[in-house]
């Protein structure tokens, strides 16, 4: 079926929070507090939806190092799962959605899956389009829009969205906000001036927080995360809910900075502090309708492109920082 552009105009205003915090490998008890602790606060601050990281209930770097079995005990099916039930019970006591990761058992196959949680349970799934942290883990073949409070939503997880047909697609299936969960950042590639963080100047932080903010926000981490995110906001005319953990993933450590971009690729809420943290924002109908991706989508000529955007293509995916590993 071919998919025509929808009509913007009738999104609803709504308040959206994005948290970031350290996780614990393996600890869902102790992530799940951690998301229980935020969510309090987001709710106190009046959004009606919050967003965690990619992988936020399970931990995410350690997978790179386990086995079948061991992925076969931290999954959980989707639904029927037990965090799916503790998320759902939060969702009905702060009267939001809830949004988080977490490892999926599909049948003899693992998923790094982000879901959508309300008090009516399980409202969306998403399955990474593009995983890679572990060879056991399969790939979604899907994308994922769904409706809260008369928002039209969509999920890419990490990945997903340095592929920027991904983004595109999403939107022309009707996004107005797309969240993006992520455990990404201070890591090495070829980009001149990227790398690992040093983990001691987190150990060191309360006393002495600069050198390791300075070291977050050069091109190791935000100098680089701007590149690209606000783009994909303004070249498409949409929201973006980012969100990303701080502090120790396993062996890295990464730089938090959760954060709401506009459709204009403006920046309206970012977490900055060296900790646990929630911020919010609303997201308005308004922005969407004067931004200039709108005006971009409803200019496009598919018939000159769509047979290329379809050629045959086989995936390659490489990450530099996994790949030095190996060797």
């Amino acid at each position: 079926m071919r998919q025509t552009v929808r009509n913007f105009n009738s999104m609803k205003d709504i308040i959206i929070g994005t948290a970031q915090f350290q996780h614990k490998s393996g600890d869902k008890a102790y992530n799940l507090k951690r998301i229980e602790e935020l969510t309090a606060i987001a709710a106190a601050r009046n959004a009606s939806m919050v967003s965690f990281h990619e992988m936020c209930v399970t931990g995410y770097a350690f997978l790179r190092k386990s086995n079948r079995n061991e992925m076969d005990q931290l999954s959980e099916e989707i639904p029927g799962g037990s965090t799916i039930d503790f998320l759902t019970g939060l969702a009905a006591r702060y009267k939001m959605a809830i949004l988080a990761g977490l490892l999926e058992k599909g049948g003899t196959k693992f998923y790094n899956t982000y879901i959508c949680v309300t008090k009516d349970g399980l409202l969306a799934k998403f399955r990474k389009l593009h995983p890679f942290i572990n060879k056991w883990l399969s790939p979604g073949d899907e994308y994922v829009v769904f409706n809260y409070q008369g928002v039209k939503c969509g999920i890419l997880i990490c990945y997903d969205n340095n592929v920027i047909e991904n983004v595109r697609a999403t939107t022309l299936l009707g996004a107005d906000i797309i969240f993006m969960p992520h455990v990404t950042g201070c890591t090495p590639s070829s980009m001149p001036g990227r790398g690992y963080v040093d983990p001691t100047l987190w150990h060191a932080r309360h006393d002495d927080p600069k050198p390791l903010r300075k070291e977050f926000d050069s091109r190791k981490y935000r100098e680089w995360l701007l590149r690209w995110l606000p783009a994909r906001a303004y070249d498409n005319g949409i929201y973006i809910i980012y969100s990303n953990p701080i502090g120790m993933d396993d062996d890295q450590l990464k730089g938090g900075g959760s954060m709401i971009l506009d459709p204009f690729g403006d920046i309206v809420a970012e977490c900055r502090s060296l900790g646990n943290e929630v911020v919010v924002a609303e997201c308005t109908a308004d922005k969407i309708e004067k931004a200039s991706g709108l005006r971009y989508r409803n200019a496009r000529r598919p018939e000159l492109y769509r047979d290329i955007i379809g050629m045959e293509h086989k995936a390659e995916l490489k990450v530099e920082w996994m790949e030095g590993e190996k060797k």
